[in-house]
């Protein structure tokens, strides 16, 4: 044994002494397409729901590298070269197999060597909370349409692998797909899996809990729509559930798929269409691997608008009291003034009139 399959074995081997809250899952996702003197091939890979890898032969230096965000990881500057130059070799192999199944496709169908096709493939492999190896499979689709599966799971009862390999129409997939792909998805995928883990679990095993609450939405005098919201929540795994008086509403809630936010989190709603006034008999249900039990929300209304308006009503009275008081007090004022001027002047009158009468002739 050389001294890279050891060193492979023994990574594999301290792996499974690390530990992990849950499964973790690594995806790679391949499209090659082909055309009138072009041929572009594209991988990208993820870590759960984290892009951890990308590769595009139209580059004018292809190489595997790791998303922008995580160009910014301490790992990744201290990570040893080999790993990156490993994953290009592996993209440009990848680049090669599906040229390959490209040509011996186009050949099946007899087309022509003038039109644009596509071939793509998925491949991932899990490992448990112990780092062990628990499932894997891998997929073609041509120009859209699958056209071969193989799924690997490891067995509950012997501790075995049990293959179920789907073979769709395609008398040219055989043995050899089956034969390639199964140290790849029980072994290769698997280590590398746990480098990415024990390397990169600053980011990769992070758990954010959902931020939830309930919006009120009427649709008519009959109909009000009640939506619930997760928000901000990693990983992307999360369950949405509406109840009526306890009783699941499956079939009856609106449930969109999970979305990311840009900020590398997820966003996901569930809504129910329900009669006014009965909000309260239901409730929403939220469960994420963040949360210790599920989380229950409950439509709770706005204060009474008859409460407000009596609050004004009350307020605007007690303005209406104090400026009538400052009127009248204003008018007393006023009358008082008058009456001090009144007298002041027919004093001065009378004055006047006295001293006329009793002044000297000249």
């Amino acid at each position: 044994m050389g001294p890279r399959p050891l060193l492979l074995l023994l990574l594999g081997a301290l792996a499974l002494t690390e530990t992990w809250a849950g499964a973790h899952i690594l995806r790679y996702f391949c499209t090659s397409e082909s055309g009138p003197g072009k041929f572009r091939h594209v991988v990208v890979g993820y870590v759960d729901d984290t892009e951890v890898m990308r590769f595009d032969s139209g580059d004018s230096n292809p190489v595997a590298q790791p998303p922008v965000p995580w160009m910014e990881q301490p790992w990744v500057e201290q990570e040893d070269p080999e790993f990156w130059e490993e994953q290009t070799r592996a993209c440009k192999q990848c680049a090669q197999f599906s040229g390959a199944k490209l040509n011996n496709l186009r050949a099946y169908y007899n087309q022509s060597e003038d039109g644009s096709h596509t071939f793509q493939m998925t491949c991932a492999s899990e490992v448990g909370s112990d780092g062990r190896f628990l499932s894997a499979y891998s997929q073609y689709a041509y120009d859209g349409t699958e056209i071969f599966a193989l799924n690997l799971e490891l067995s509950s009862t012997n501790g075995a692998n049990k293959t179920v390999q789907i073979t769709l129409r395609r008398d040219f997939l055989h043995q050899d797909d089956v034969e390639l792909w199964r140290p790849l998805l029980e072994h290769t995928f698997p280590n590398r899996l746990r480098l990415f883990l024990k390397k990169g679990k600053g980011s990769l095993l992070r758990a954010d809990p959902p931020k939830t609450h309930l919006t009120h939405h009427p649709i008519s005098d009959h109909e009000v729509a009640l939506k619930c919201w997760a928000l901000g929540f990693y990983p992307a795994d999360i369950t949405l559930t509406w109840q009526r008086d306890g009783e699941d509403l499956t079939q009856d809630m609106e449930l969109v798929d999970t979305r990311p936010t840009g900020d590398r989190t997820f966003q996901k709603w569930a809504a129910v269409v329900v009669s006014p006034g009965e909000e309260q008999r239901y409730t929403c249900h939220v469960q994420h691997q963040t949360m210790p039990e599920p989380l229950t929300l409950r439509w709770d209304p706005p204060p009474q608008p008859t409460m407000t308006i009596v609050g004004i009503a009350a307020a605007l009275g007690v303005l209406g009291a104090v400026a009538a008081g400052a009127v009248m007090w204003r008018r007393k004022c006023s009358g008082r003034g008058k009456k001090s001027y009144s007298q002041a002047a027919y004093s001065d009158t009378s004055q006047g009139s006295e001293v006329s009468l009793t002044a000297p002739k000249v």
